[in-house]
């Protein structure tokens, strides 16, 4: 007898999409709501500005949509605007998808630059996931998503300032998921390739590119199934591996 599939997770009723104006963190958002999610939270600067984002959600179903404001790189802010949240929404669905791809030529020559890429797209990252798992933990239930990229894998010449910065991501990440496990908190970390969107407009889309729709269907699909990581696409799993093994002469003249 062939085992039957495995059941589908149902979304929290609340989902919190950090980075309210994010591409992919919208897709996802929307998709979660078409599962059954009834109330959005974005959070984003100038939370005031957010109506088409907003009536988006609406029209896929939400029955409530709330815009709070959120500076990523205020990490002093983060502690108390996500106790507020999950005080007032309980356990859900955290979505954390705010992040910048910064210029490598000018974090080169401008160190502030270089650390400013690194304190939106680690350190901003390690506070609110730290922040949420602290208050997910009492409650034993609560999904967290994070997106990691294949950048870091291994950082390469044309981009090693963001790449180092997701690299750290994925490792703390990593490492949080399994701190998290039996705790009742989930964290599912997304790693997709090259990503076709604002962010990398104007950009020569890299082999196995996927844009912010696909990135999304994978993300819903594996937090449904109640995966731990997933790869977008899944080809570049073994693309990883590759990339790790490549001889470090030849590594330097990768392009981006």
């Amino acid at each position: 007898m062939n085992a039957s599939p495995p059941r589908a997770v149902p979304p929290n009723p609340t989902v919190l999409l950090l980075g309210g104006r994010s591409e992919i963190g919208l897709e996802v958002a929307e998709r979660l709501v078409r599962a059954g999610a009834r109330t959005v939270v974005l959070a984003a600067r100038g939370a005031d500005r957010l109506a088409a984002e907003t009536a988006r959600l609406r029209a896929a179903g939400a029955a409530d949509v709330e815009a709070v404001e959120f500076d990523a790189d205020d990490v002093a802010a983060h502690g108390p605007l996500l106790a507020d949240v999950v005080a007032r929404h309980g356990a859900l669905d955290a979505v954390v998808a705010f992040g910048v791809l910064g210029d490598q030529a000018r974090a080169e020559s401008d160190v502030a630059h270089a650390l400013a890429v690194v304190h939106t797209d680690f350190t901003a990252q390690v506070s609110v996931l730290s922040h949420l798992a602290l208050l997910l933990r009492p409650l034993r239930a609560g999904r967290i998503v994070v997106f990691s990229s294949i950048a870091g894998v291994r950082a390469r010449r044309p981009n090693y300032v963001y790449g180092s910065a997701k690299a750290g991501l994925d490792a703390f990440a990593s490492g949080l998921a399994d701190a998290l496990t039996g705790s009742g908190v989930s964290l599912l970390l997304v790693r997709p390739g090259f990503v076709i969107g604002r962010m990398s407009a104007g950009m020569r889309p890299a082999p196995l590119s996927s844009t912010p729709p696909q990135v999304a269907d994978a993300t819903v699909a594996a937090l449904g199934t109640g995966r731990g990581e997933v790869w977008v696409p899944g080809t570049l799993r073994a693309l990883a591996a590759a990339m790790r093994a490549t001889p470090r002469a030849v590594w330097r003249r990768a392009p981006r």
